[in-house]
């Protein structure tokens, strides 16, 4: 088939959504049209937040956002924050609550966000195709898209196709970005961020399914790269979690070893720790090191702790000294473990890299060697922690981009 657009929209995920519905509320008259890769629009959004949808977050500052350049991000994030957000969505139907800095739609359903959405597109009279695949674009005026049964022309382009992260299934494949980057757009090296991390087993595989508040501390050749507090989940191939997928960006994307420290009491001072294991051991002299931690840590944890440290089991409590007490609370302050590698894109929430953003304007996310030529979201390398953030860039680069899509356009019908 052949379709004939004002604007096209390549990818019917977060970003293109909102742009598409932003750019036909500004001037109905225009034609915009969504190309879908997957049969229906939003199946990576439904996913979003253990199908939840963590929407946004009470406190977007840049300094959660990462990339090359990550102050890219910080004129969208303010033009089109967290309130302008939630008016957005209340004006479809979706009411905000909260789960501490946490926000999500009232109904705590993904699915019935892409719903809305796909609702007010609906009612807007936006064109969704799916199964539209694009495979070549001519970036002349007007644009020819091109899928395997269609053929587009528009005079503009919004580039919302997404990256890599959560594999084909979501139609998440990178595909756009190889095209922008064959076409000599600047890219960034791609990883997959907001990971599991696979580690040194010998330990952690023994801690399977146990979770500890903690800070984790990612090292790179035994310089600490970035500290996350919060829950860590032992598994058998390593680490998880909200610490371990907040820390998880670096890790082996640039040569070097990796390790991850977990610090088990970040309240007490290494000092302190000492003392109070000092006096336990004097308190419970009577059992076995293997009985030492019950009733102050996890009992499986504080024993491999131990094991960590050298010590034996079956030993007497009463022969530790003093020595072996500051021992353990290091351990307790440092368990540290080498990273290997993470679980991979289909795993990982979100795409570190992308597009380079200088090749866009963060004030209209257009293309500045292409008039007409747009980008937002994840295809840009712009990435935000775990916690409703990359929501957030979806949104604010999404909207920016409709905006300003229609504003080039000007008065045309």
């Amino acid at each position: 088939m052949n379709y004939k657009a004002d604007i096209a929209i390549i990818g019917g995920g977060a970003s293109g959504l909102v742009a598409a519905i932003t750019a036909k509320r500004k001037n109905p008259r225009l034609s915009v049209y969504i190309l879908e890769a997957l049969d229906r629009v939003g199946k990576k959004l439904i996913t979003t937040g253990n199908g939840r949808c963590n929407i946004t977050n009470r406190n977007i500052t840049i300094d959660r956002y990462h990339g090359e350049n990550s102050s890219f991000s910080e004129y969208a994030l303010g033009k089109i924050d967290q309130g302008y957000t939630e008016n957005f969505f209340s004006s479809i139907g979706v009411p905000f609550v909260s789960e501490g800095d946490k926000i999500y739609p009232a109904s705590l359903q993904a699915a019935s966000v892409v719903d809305c959405l796909r609702f007010e597109c609906q009612r807007l009279a936006i064109e969704i195709i799916c199964n539209c695949k694009i495979n070549e674009i001519k970036f002349k005026k007007p644009f020819i898209l091109f899928s395997d049964n269609d053929t587009i022309s528009a005079d503009v382009v919004i580039c919302c196709g997404g990256m890599l992260s959560g594999g084909e299934k979501v139609g998440s494949d990178g595909s756009l970005f190889r095209i922008l980057k064959n076409y000599g757009f600047k890219g960034v090296k791609a990883s997959p961020s907001i990971v599991q991390l696979k580690t040194e087993t010998e330990f952690v595989k023994q801690l399977k399914g146990i979770k500890v508040d903690a800070v984790a501390t990612l090292f790179k050749n035994n310089r600490a790269v970035k500290s996350e507090f919060g829950e860590v989940l032992f598994c058998d191939y390593g680490l998880s979690g909200p610490a371990i997928l907040n820390i998880s960006r670096e890790a082996h994307r640039t040569e070097g070893e990796y390790f991850v420290a977990l610090d088990l009491f970040p309240s007490l001072t290494e000092e302190t720790l000492y003392e109070m294991l000092c006096d336990r051991v004097k308190l419970l002299e009577y059992r076995k090191l293997e009985e030492f931690f019950t009733g102050m840590l996890n009992k499986r944890l504080g024993q491999v702790v131990l094991k960590y440290c050298g010590y034996t089991l079956h030993t007497e409590v009463k022969e530790l000294a003093t020595k072996d007490c500051k021992r353990i609370a290091n351990a307790l302050k440092s368990f540290t473990v080498k990273v290997l590698s993470n679980t991979g894109f289909n795993n990982s929430q979100v795409t570190a890299g992308g597009i380079s953003t200088d090749e866009f304007d963060p004030k209209t996310m257009v293309s500045r060697r292409i008039s007409g030529l747009y980008a937002c979201g994840e295809l840009l390398d712009i990435d935000g922690d775990c916690g409703g953030f990359n929501l957030q860039w979806a949104w604010s680069s999404g909207i920016l981009a409709g905006e300003s899509a229609v504003s080039f356009l000007g008065d045309k019908k």
